[in-house]
């Protein structure tokens, strides 16, 4: 069974890109996040094509932001939306989907952004981890949980730690929500530990040319428990689809469990062909200039 990930940035500028890679990459089970729709919208525009291809959706939209999906082929029972228990800011947003499929349950997340540490966003932030905490280690032995994540789990994640000083994704908080996340179920990120020494990157600003210089983080995250974590043969990021015209800022995340129709590849596919190499100088990010 093959499971992706990926924050599309806008479905809806995202939909000739988004249905070709389904037809590249066959996956059984797509989280998608930012989807930036309602359902009946996402449904006008995509509803059709998916069912074409196999896919029963399980939706959880609103206009303009936010909003994540679960495409599945191998079954969507079960389907909850929202975090039980997760504060709103100020009301609920659309941030999570669940559903079990082919016998995983399954987690679509967006978590909050955080904005600027210790603000109002920020404290939602945590709060909401937490609560979502609470659901997982409730949930059964099998999960999954993907998506963007909006937290770089380590240093080792973004491509200049000097660069994130002061800003959100890498803080002491935020790390220790997404620790506590991970220990509430015994989460594995099944990336990094089969790609530990790696430069590994899925997401990159649209601006100032870091995907071309390979300066980027990784924030969109499959965490998954021990049993699922045993059955991973191949887990990389789909470097492909953040080419060409027309991208997503993020790239998708995706894992092979049982077999891997590709072969154990990875960690990106396909690598940089000039991976930026370490500076003397701190690289400021684009909203820093």
């Amino acid at each position: 069974m093959r499971v992706a990930t990926w924050n599309v940035n806008s479905v809806k500028q995202r939909m000739p890109r988004l249905l070709g890679w389904l037809d590249e990459r066959q996956p059984d089970v797509v989280c998608l996040q930012e989807t930036k729709l309602t359902d009946d919208a996402f449904t006008a525009l995509l509803g059709d094509e998916l069912t074409a291809r196999g896919y029963e959706l399980g939706l959880f939209g609103e206009p303009q932001w936010n909003g994540v999906a679960l495409l599945s082929k191998v079954g969507l029972d079960d389907l909850v939306t929202g975090v039980a228990g997760a504060p709103g800011f100020p009301h609920p947003e659309a941030r999570a989907v669940a559903a079990t499929c082919g016998g995983i349950r399954i987690h679509s997340l967006y978590v909050p952004n955080g904005r600027v540490p210790d603000s109002d966003h920020y404290q939602y932030k945590l709060a909401w981890l937490k609560a979502l905490a609470e659901v997982v280690a409730g949930g059964p032995d099998e999960q999954i949980v993907c998506g963007d994540m909006n937290i770089a789990p380590t240093d080792a994640d973004v491509f200049d730690p000097a660069a994130y000083v002061g800003h959100t994704h890498v803080t002491a908080p935020e790390r220790q929500a997404l620790a506590d996340l991970m220990a509430a179920k015994d989460l594995h990120d099944v990336v990094r530990e089969r790609w530990p020494e790696d430069r590994v990157f899925s997401y990159w600003d649209y601006r100032a040319g870091m995907f071309h210089q390979d300066l980027g983080m990784r924030i969109d995250l499959m965490l998954t428990t021990a049993p699922v974590a045993e059955r991973v043969r191949a887990a990389w990021i789909d470097r492909k689809a953040r080419k060409g015209t027309g991208p997503s800022d993020h790239a998708p995340v995706i894992i092979d469990l049982d077999t891997a129709p590709d072969g154990d590849i990875g960690p990106l596919v396909p690598p940089p062909s000039a991976p930026r190499t370490a500076r003397k100088k701190t690289t400021k990010l684009p909203q820093s200039r």
